[in-house]
């Protein structure tokens, strides 16, 4: 399968991309290329139709890597660049591509949401329905209203979306050393190794699906505050890495 990663050269696509590379083919679509000079590379913005049209032309489907790091979950924080920078990223942008794919009769892509859509002072996600987009931060709101044009998209236009709320993407090594730390030393995080994120990917592009869904993608293996059964439904996934590192005890 041709898949576009769209934001592929950054922290999320860099880390998951080596997993996998061998499973299909890629092309990246991004301001920077890629670290892999392997994997086919479109330079440009996604907010530039012309560039986001030549990047879909003969792909079956599409990951959308494009985010901007959270700098404040504080609504009052958000100086101006924040907001353009997030609302170009997170809806423009996704806006431009998803109309692009249609027009390439692409109908089945992923988002890449975060569990921060929701309030993070929140002590447990029950479900994805359930659970309100509250977020007062810019970068939260924003990932909120994204998924809702991933809703409007599958809605007017048949098109299947999967959002992957994800949490915590981490390499290995970070993976390792905050999973060490005490959980009252660092602020509550569950963090998801880049491995059982690169499967939860791979799964979502794959996965006979229609309409729109949202889905938790996080380390919570005990499900203590975060449910995944819906992953584990919908995409027969849930978090393996600490399973595979005990075994290798």
């Amino acid at each position: 399968m041709k898949v576009l990663l769209v934001g592929g050269s950054g922290h999320v696509g860099t880390m998951t991309l080596p997993y996998m590379k061998d499973h299909h083919q890629f092309r990246i679509l991004d301001l920077f290329p890629p670290k892999d000079p392997s994997i086919e590379y479109v330079q440009g913005s996604v907010t530039d139709p012309q560039i986001v049209q030549q990047a879909v032309k003969g792909m079956d489907t599409f990951i959308y890597m494009v985010m901007k790091r959270p700098t404040d979950h504080n609504s009052s924080a958000a100086n101006f660049d924040d907001i353009v920078a997030n609302y170009e990223a997170n809806l423009m942008g996704l806006h431009i591509l998803l109309h692009a794919a249609k027009a390439e009769g692409i109908g089945h892509g992923v988002y890449t949401s975060t569990f921060t859509v929701h309030e993070r002072t929140r002590n447990h996600f029950p479900s994805e329905e359930q659970v309100p987009r509250d977020n007062p931060g810019v970068y939260g709101l924003t990932k909120g209203l994204g998924e809702r044009v991933c809703q409007y998209f599958c809605r007017e236009h048949d098109m299947s979306i999967i959002a992957l709320r994800i949490t915590g993407p981490s390499t290995r090594e970070q993976w390792i050393e905050r999973r060490a730390q005490p959980k009252s030393d660092v602020v509550h995080v569950w963090w998801t190794d880049e491995e059982d994120l690169a499967r939860a990917y791979l799964a979502a592009i794959s996965v006979q699906h229609t309409g729109f869904d949202a889905v938790f993608i996080a380390g919570d293996e005990e499900g203590k505050e975060i449910n995944l059964s819906k992953a584990k439904r919908l995409l027969a996934w849930e978090p393996l890495t600490h399973v595979r590192l005990e075994t290798k005890r």
